[in-house]
């Protein structure tokens, strides 16, 4: 209780007709069996505890704090209820009767953000977020939170209201621009079928729908290639550092989410600013190529070069003897400096060879020459067993990727998406599937094809989503040189560790030529030893 109230108060009972609800009452929602049960303990024992009122001229008085008891009291029957009057000024009572209700254990979250909204707005007292979260017992981290929830869009409020999402899931909705929320709120379900082919919504856990936003909202910041400090890239934007929808600078609101990473967490924001220093950049270095790094042909009417008419040079020195005869690790006449305007890459300046007749990146192809020596073979031999850890790493990376997609779209899309690309892979890629999911050997059913066509209807959502992933990164795969830069791509977007499972895979290869060269060095059985003899 304020001191206002404390210092100029006094005891009465007054009848139910005198008194009117207050407009200012933060509580929008009352628990009809709730109600129900207060009004039953009024009948037995009275209301305990007085309603808080002030005068608003004649004998009617507003009631300042126990709406709720106001109403139990009249279900009872009750006439009179026992009374405090307080003579409050319009903001003591505005101020009184929200911390009186906020105090509450019961009161709807929604309510809650607005009862606070509502302070922050006074003029007299003022309020800070942690002066509120003095008042009221909370943390201030909980206080932004609730405050967080008046911003949530209508479609949220409304599925929040309604008990469709927890208050946990609108706690996660309420730290995303307007624009994100509804996008978000669909992740939040997935779509399940029963026996009767009857499809049922089912609310999934917040860690998935926070893994949803860390996936497709947030972006890593320390990738942007423009600056962060730049207060006039997009003038009505501001820097990110003093950005409140910066994961870094906005701690207290996105806690919980991206804590290794300072990310951006308004997509259009993000996209005006990357547009713009592409804009800029261009026009700074008109000399600057255009270059597209995503997959298929750039869009209609585009400047970009596509990716697979260039050669990017790349910037680090090469690891091994044999890689400094690669063309990427090699400059030519017609290296320039250019720009990548299409892809995920986009703003990144890169070194390239676009040059079709160039000698050093696009040399005419040598005629075979066989070989029969043993030095021949034996190179070849040690080509063949990279070529098997490279796709056994690539195969384990692949796998643990399909493990971190988290299950978002109904059953019926995932099918529908994973049969039509799968026709897309070749027999050697479709194989790949038979072995990384156990359906069987391919020649159980004459093809792989097959196989998988019995398999995907029968599969769960999770399998089907792991399929969909994994087959979009096979069919991204079209040379050697893009097989690594897709599996690096892939992994870094799903969290996996490519050092980790490459040093485990080679530590298993180490092992079993370990054990062929024991067995190969192994004295032969001496029965065998003299039949030869005797032969």
């Amino acid at each position: 209780m304020t001191t206002a109230v404390q210092s100029q108060s006094e005891y009465r009972n007054l009848p139910l007709l005198s008194l009117t609800e207050s407009a200012n009452n933060p509580r929008s929602t009352f628990d009809e069996k709730a109600l129900d049960e207060l009004a039953e303990s009024i009948k037995a024992q009275g209301v305990l505890s007085p309603l808080v009122v002030r005068p608003k001229g004649g004998h009617s008085y507003e009631i300042v704090a126990g709406a709720r008891r106001y109403r139990a009291a009249q279900r009872a029957g009750l006439e009179y209820v026992p009374v405090r009057i307080a003579e409050l000024s319009d903001a003591q009572a505005v101020e009184v009767s929200i911390v009186e209700n906020l105090q509450r254990r019961d009161v709807h979250p929604l309510d809650e953000a607005t009862g606070y909204v509502r302070l922050l707005a006074l003029d007299e007292p003022k309020y800070s977020i942690e002066q509120i979260a003095a008042k009221c017992g909370k943390s201030p981290g909980y206080v932004l939170a609730r405050v967080r929830l008046a911003q949530l869009a209508p479609a949220v409020v409304q599925a929040f209201s309604k008990d469709e999402i927890g208050v946990g899931h609108a706690l996660l909705l309420a730290k995303l621009q307007p624009e994100q929320q509804e996008q978000a709120l669909a992740a939040c379900y997935q779509e399940a079928y029963g026996n009767d082919s009857k499809s049922k919504r089912i609310l999934l856990p917040i860690r998935h729908l926070q893994q949803w936003i860390e996936h497709n909202i947030l972006l890593e910041l320390a990738a942007a290639p423009f600056s962060k400090e730049d207060t006039q890239l997009v003038p009505a934007a501001g820097s990110c550092i003093e950005c409140l929808k910066r994961t870094g600078h906005n701690v207290l609101l996105f806690d919980g989410i991206s804590p290794r990473q300072d990310s951006c967490s308004d997509p259009n924001c993000y996209a005006a600013k990357l547009e713009m220093h592409v804009k800029q950049t261009v026009a700074a270095k008109p000399k600057l190529v255009q270059i597209s790094t995503a997959y298929g042909k750039p869009a209609e009417g585009s400047a970009a070069i596509p990716r697979n008419q260039y050669v990017e040079i790349r910037q680090d020195k090469p690891q091994k003897k044999e890689q400094r005869d690669w063309p990427e690790y090699k400059t030519c006449k017609s290296t320039t400096e250019a720009i990548v305007t299409e892809g995920s890459e986009k703003g990144e300046l890169r070194r390239i060879c676009a040059n079709p007749d160039c000698p050093v990146h696009h040399p005419k192809k040598k005629q075979q020459q066989t070989h029969a020596d043993a030095e021949f073979k034996a190179e070849r031999e040690k080509q063949r067993r990279a070529e098997a850890l490279a796709q056994t790493i690539g195969l384990r990376v692949l796998k643990a990727i399909g493990e971190a997609v988290p299950v978002r779209l109904m059953k019926r899309d995932l099918q529908f998406a994973v049969e039509r690309l799968i026709t897309m892979l070749d027999e050697r890629k479709l194989a790949i599937f038979i072995r990384q999911h156990e359906i069987g050997q391919p020649k159980d059913a004459g093809s792989p094809a097959k196989l998988l066509a019995a398999f995907l209807p029968k599969a769960e959502e999770s399998t089907l989503g792991r399929i969909l992933v994994e087959t979009v990164i096979l069919l991204s795969m079209r040379t050697a040189a893009d097989s690594v830069k897709v599996l690096r791509d892939a992994a870094q977007s799903y969290k996996v560790d490519i050092e980790a499972i490459s040093a485990k895979v080679k530590q298993e290869f180490a092992a079993k030529e370990k054990a062929k060269s024991t067995k190969k060095a192994a004295p032969k059985p001496l029965a065998k030893a003299a039949k030869k003899t005797a032969a």
